[in-house]
């Protein structure tokens, strides 16, 4: 029965995971920007989302608002931080401090306007608890958390290979230097990529924070798992970094069996360096 839950929490959160997974591989695959500001943009959903419902503003419209929102930051983030270093052709040393220093600022400043304390969604049905066959129980937001994050994926998914916008970020990714040549205009698809994910990392961003509550510094570590399911999956293979991040949260849940949670995360990730010794290139990366 503990175990058959843990297994369930662990789909839960592995897919808001994988989502984030996801949108991180997209913007390193087709940018070669190792987006830590990510993790902030994440967070800033969550507490846009959060200022609309105080607001009266209802959840639904309160999402759409604060991914469009996300979108917004991670757009001018391209263009007025990423973009400007790749026409100068900084090193990716120097963006990447350039990132740290664009997270540094979007966490600060939501602790100076929210403050650093932990604040929660007003109690809605996001609290409910649905009983399930087995004697498993699950809130609405896990629910609709599980839901709304596959559905996103899968719409990923058929975006990257099913539309002209789709194929041509993977022919940039593939090949920027072909890309520019060919007047598929990279940098304008590094904004749209930037967009896209964007708004695909708000999705977690809003869902996880209904049922464990905000906070401005809350989404280095959600970063931090998303990032190595993006390597152990193989960089490029966005199935495999949705699926590594599942696993490995996966694992981290039925490690609590036999032995404590402070110790289940550094196991967790222990197996996975091994993993990356023995497969440096990722499970994935024939399929990239």
């Amino acid at each position: 029965m503990l175990a058959l839950q843990l297994l369930v929490n662990g789909i839960v959160t592995g897919s808001a995971l994988g989502v984030m997974a996801v949108s991180f591989a997209l913007i390193y695959a087709t940018t070669r920007v190792f987006h830590v500001a990510h993790a902030g943009v994440y967070t800033l959903g969550g507490y846009l989302a959060w200022t609309l419902v105080h607001r009266g503003v209802p959840d639904l419209p309160a999402l759409v608002l604060a991914m469009a929102g996300c979108v917004v930051v991670g757009s001018l983030i391209q263009i007025l931080l990423y973009g400007p270093l790749d026409r100068r052709g900084a090193a990716q040393l120097v963006v990447l401090i350039a990132s740290l220093g664009a997270l540094a600022v979007i966490q600060n400043l939501i602790a100076a306007v929210y403050s650093p304390d932990i604040l929660e969604f007003p109690p809605n049905w996001a609290g409910h608890v649905f009983p399930l066959p087995g004697g498993l129980r699950l809130t609405g937001v896990q629910i609709a958390t599980v839901v709304v994050d596959f559905i996103a994926f899968g719409l990923t998914l058929a975006f990257a290979h099913r539309t002209l916008l789709g194929k041509r970020i993977r022919a940039v990714a593939s090949n920027p230097f072909l890309a520019e040549i060919t007047r598929l205009e990279p940098r304008r698809v590094h904004v749209y990529v930037m967009a896209i994910a964007s708004a695909l990392v708000c999705l977690p961003g809003v869902l996880g924070p209904l049922d464990y509550g905000l906070q401005p510094y809350g989404g280095v570590t959600p970063l931090l798992t998303a990032t190595i399911a993006m390597i152990a999956g193989g960089i490029g293979s966005l199935a495999g970094a949705f699926a590594l991040a599942v696993a490995i949260v996966v694992l981290q849940n039925l490690a609590l069996l036999v032995m404590p949670g402070e110790w289940s995360i550094g196991v967790t990730f222990a197996i996975f360096v091994v993993f990356m010794l023995l497969r440096p290139r990722g499970l994935f990366a024939g399929k990239a």
